[in-house]
């Protein structure tokens, strides 16, 4: 039996420096951007989704989707975000769960899926453990600014409004990590929760 793990966290929370780090460890994780991202590409499924939902004016030349037109039309309206994660993330659920499948046949015990919106999407019933990431607003907004350059902070701001607050992930998440202080700090905490996900596996692993 394979231990699904959940890691979760608002924009630039330090998640993906989360992520990182148990890959460091051996721990096998999946980015689930990286799915849609996929799904995103010329004449997928994703698509061809968002062309029949939205309209083709939400492609690119290629037929691919015009991610930085599509984010901007939805994160100004609950509404169109609804509608969109209602068609996207049956597919990237649909991925993950072969994901742990070809996992588990391999013989691990441990995977972890990287997701934004995984408490928002309803999924946090999908996994045995859900790992939470957070960091102070002002601090996250720093950050990513830093990380964006030429990024509008109003809109940073408002993505960060559309994702639910670092309250309600930690409400329902089974571990909470503080991104507060430094890198190093972090990492510690990282080093800490990889051997705790790796003891939870091993109690649950057939003898």
């Amino acid at each position: 039996m394979i231990l699904k793990v959940g890691l979760t966290g608002g924009l630039a929370s330090g998640k993906s420096t989360v992520a990182a780090r148990l890959r460091e460890h051996g721990i096998k994780v999946l980015d689930a951007d990286l799915i849609v991202h996929d799904l995103y590409r010329a004449h997928s499924m994703g698509a061809r989704a968002v062309a029949d939902a939205f309209g083709p004016e939400f492609l690119a030349p290629d037929s691919s989707v015009d991610r930085r037109k599509l984010s901007a039309h939805v994160f100004h309206d609950p509404a169109e975000l609804a509608r969109l994660n209602g068609l996207i993330h049956p597919l990237v659920r649909d991925e993950q769960a072969r994901w742990f499948a070809a996992l588990e046949a391999k013989g691990e015990t441990l995977g972890v899926v990287e997701a934004s919106l995984l408490v928002e999407t309803g999924g946090r019933q999908r996994f045995d453990v859900l790992v939470t990431v957070s960091a102070p607003t002002d601090e996250r907004l720093a950050r990513a600014l830093r990380r964006s350059g030429e990024t509008d902070p109003n809109e940073l701001v408002r993505r960060m409004s559309a994702q639910f607050s670092d309250a309600v992930r930690e409400e329902v998440a089974d571990i909470v990590l503080h991104a507060d202080g430094t890198k190093e700090e972090l990492l510690k905490k990282v080093d800490a929760l990889a051997a705790e996900l790796r003891a939870i596996a091993g109690k649950q692993a057939p003898p």
